[in-house]
């Protein structure tokens, strides 16, 4: 798991301003934490989702030995179609280069 410093995230296409931005269920403000650039959100902090668990972390965690405290980001983006409010949950992490 690689930790960048920056960290783009791709809207889906039908999202328009305005919209909520939330990492964890917390939510974010644009420019401050935020900012959009054309249909990408760019986290001024870096991000990361815990990747695959392999059969020993698994099993580890099933017996009590361990728990899983990796890092594990979660980009919700809250916006209106139709007249409600729909929530795009998990959106892919992509590191800025």
């Amino acid at each position: 798991m690689e930790v960048t410093t920056r960290t783009r995230v791709k809207l889906p296409p039908e999202v328009t301003p305005p919209f909520e931005v939330f990492i964890n269920g917390v939510r974010q403000e644009p420019g401050a934490d935020y900012r959009r650039e054309g249909g990408d959100l760019v986290f001024t902090r870096g991000l990361a989702r815990e990747g695959k668990l392999g059969f020993w972390r698994w099993l580890s965690i099933f017996l009590g030995i361990a728990g899983t405290y990796r890092q594990n980001d979660v980009v919700d983006v809250v916006y209106a179609r139709d007249g409600g409010r729909v929530v795009a949950s998990g959106l892919p992490l992509v590191p800025d280069a």
